[in-house]
């Protein structure tokens, strides 16, 4: 079984670094005034002195829009996230690491890896930093490269957010790290069978400070922002079927969009391999489940009247934020069997919404209670006829909606920023952190 390196002996000379000043900045409260202070780098206990520190980073950067899921936001949150706690970011020039989660021909691929990790280590030897931090894939990851980044003394830690729905085995790629950021708690037990040193965080996310003012005014819905898949819909057509009032804003609810029916269907070639590599990193049994879960009828329940195009960026977050109702769902395919509830995991909305000062109502998944005080700062649900009947109550009770807006918002500010989780990252790494 493999383990993990030790931990490079330069980890201890992050210690060295000034500390800075905890940033703290006013922000409109659950009573108006603007007498206290969310503390946007703060540790889950106490106001701590934050280590200023150089970090190499590599999340998805690209200039190129790639027709894969969106990536881009990746590298705002990291940056920001680690900008706004005071930190140094340093990025690797002209990199294109989005590139590699492309299906390139194997010499291709061969090729960019070289020469995305070669200009990496060069920019490890012209400008030293004390921490590489990275948002990769195993295809992306050259295990001597990081490596030979460790041996300079610096840390390698690796976020990565689909454990549970890519893996039943971790891959050996993700073997040289130091450290693994893991967000899903249900896959922290398979970084232990590897034996590889975990740190469980929220996923990063960052709002720009003028997002974080309580909303003036409520629009009168329960919101859920979300292309359509078939766990999506089954939920939310329960959902109806009890009652529930849910405005939808997303692609697919309806009839195909352009851009589903553009693309031409995959060749058979890349059906096997496709399917070849599912097999590898989930099993047979999976397999089949997946298989009959992409056979089974289509929910034929009707959206059409609940349905509202996907909102543009520049209005995404005040929808989000100013709905009396955020709706999250956090349920994922195909792994779970036939007559279970799917799993579910946390997912980014659940940092983002209680940010933005929404009145939060997720699914509910194993990290929450580890992240939030539920009822409190933000409610749950597990069914559709939960979904509507906790929808309904908060609808008729204006005063609970903005205590957990308040509650929300605050925790979420305090504890789950991309600072707290790097204080929780530096302490993984042997590195103190001094409270005030």
């Amino acid at each position: 079984m493999a383990s993990s390196p030790p931990v490079a002996a330069g980890v201890g000379d992050l210690s060295s670094h000034v500390s800075a000043p905890v940033l703290t900045r006013p922000y409109q409260t659950c009573d108006g005034s603007r007498a206290h202070t969310f503390k946007v780098a703060g540790s889950p206990a106490v106001l701590a002195k934050f280590i200023v520190v150089r970090i190499l980073l590599a999340c998805q950067q690209s200039a190129h829009r790639y027709a894969i899921p969106a990536y881009s936001f990746w590298r705002t949150y990291f940056v920001e996230g680690l900008r706004e706690a005071g930190h140094e970011v340093v990025e690797v020039p002209n990199a294109d690491w989005a590139r590699g989660l492309l299906a390139l021909p194997s010499e291709e691929h061969a090729r960019w890896l070289e020469e995305i990790w070669s200009s990496t280590l060069a920019s490890v030897r012209s400008s030293p930093v004390d921490l590489f931090l990275a948002y990769l894939y195993p295809q992306q990851i050259s295990p001597a490269a990081i490596s030979e980044i460790r041996r300079h003394g610096i840390p390698a830690v690796n976020f990565f957010c689909d454990n549970v729905r890519e893996y039943r085995h971790l891959p050996a790629a993700f073997a040289p790290f130091d450290l693994h950021w893991v967000p899903e708690y249900d896959a922290l037990p398979l970084y232990a069978r590897r034996g590889w040193k975990t740190v469980f965080a929220p996923m990063p996310c960052w709002v720009p400070p003028a997002r974080r003012q309580m909303p003036a005014g409520e629009l009168p819905q329960v919101c859920f922002i979300g292309r359509r898949d078939e766990l999506r819909a089954q939920l939310l057509s329960d959902a109806f079927l009890q009652g529930a009032a849910v405005t939808i804003y997303g692609a697919g609810w309806t009839n195909p969009t352009p851009a589903d029916t553009a693309s031409p269907p995959p060749t058979w070639r890349a059906r096997w391999r496709d399917w070849s590599e599912f097999c590898r990193r989930q099993g047979l049994a999976a397999a089949w489940r997946r298989l009959s879960h992409r056979s089974a009828p289509k929910i034929a329940f009707d959206f059409t009247s609940h349905v509202h195009p996907s909102p543009p960026d520049e209005t995404y977050a005040d929808l989000l934020a100013r709905s009396s109702v955020a709706l999250g769902i956090n349920r994922y395919a195909p792994a779970h069997r036939p007559g279970q509830p799917p799993p579910a995991y946390s997912r980014l909305r659940d940092m983002e919404a209680p940010m933005l000062g929404a009145c939060y109502l997720t699914e509910w998944a194993p990290e929450l209670p580890h992240l939030y005080e539920l009822g409190r700062e933000i409610e749950t649900f597990s069914n559709g006829a939960e979904l509507a009947e906790k929808s309904a109550a908060l609808l008729g009770d204006a005063s609970r909606r903005r205590a957990l807006r308040c509650a929300g918002q605050r925790r979420a500010l305090a504890d789950h920023t991309v600072a707290a989780s790097l204080t929780r990252i530096a302490a993984s790494l042997g590195v103190s952190i001094t409270s005030t």
